[in-house]
């Protein structure tokens, strides 16, 4: 093992799951639904709490672990929570639940994200959090850049997608669309942009005033 995936493992590793988190990432795991790693969701719970979020919006529920490291950052924040499946919501909702947190603040909606998005309010929320079908990426950060606030942020799960961006060899669609992203958004004076290599890798994007 390298020093740097030594590094990486030390980081996953050193963080503690609360109980309630680490439920739902045995039910996702029972389920077979890829959660957040853990180092990814104490970066989501740091940047709700930095941030001081009130209006969260997700896209990608699964089975609730992502939002629950996002209302342990953001407790008083409202989330709201995009994904297809109603019985991976169904779940989500639940964890929400056991964890103690008030129903009125965990607003699921079921259906694709690409029909959902367009509704939600322009420049409503402190934070967007995208965890969901990777090659739909450029679509949906183009929404959550339009739905975040200047100062909000964007954040993008998956943005190295399983270590092939950084691999010239590879060279398909989604490798393609991400690392496009990543290069757009690199230059563009719009945002204040920063990947983590944590997880799968965790693209940062700050809506700026220009």
């Amino acid at each position: 093992m390298s020093d740097k995936e030594l590094s990486w493992k030390y980081v996953e590793d050193l963080v503690t799951e609360p109980a309630e988190i680490a439920q739902a990432r045995q039910n996702s795991l029972e389920h077979g639904v890829e959660a957040v790693s853990p180092a990814t969701g104490a970066q989501l719970a740091l940047l709700a709490a930095a941030s001081g979020a009130r209006n969260i919006i997700e896209v990608g529920t699964g089975l609730g672990v992502s939002g629950l490291w996002l209302f342990r950052g953001a407790p008083e924040a409202t989330l709201t929570s995009i994904d297809t499946e109603l019985d991976h919501q169904q779940n989500a909702r639940r964890s929400f639940t056991d964890a103690g947190i008030a129903a009125g603040r965990a607003r699921l909606i079921t259906g694709r994200a690409r029909d959902v998005l367009p509704r939600m309010n322009e420049a409503s929320y402190d934070l967007v959090f995208i965890d969901a079908d990777a090659a739909s990426v450029i679509e949906y950060v183009e929404h959550g850049l339009r739905l975040a606030r200047v100062g909000g942020t964007v954040v993008v799960a998956h943005a190295l997608w399983r270590g092939r961006v950084a691999d010239p060899a590879q060279r398909d669609e989604t490798v393609a669309d991400f690392r496009s992203l990543l290069r757009e958004l690199t230059d563009s004076p719009a945002v204040v942009t920063a990947v983590s290599p944590v997880g799968d890798g965790l693209l940062q994007l700050t809506r700026i005033a220009r």
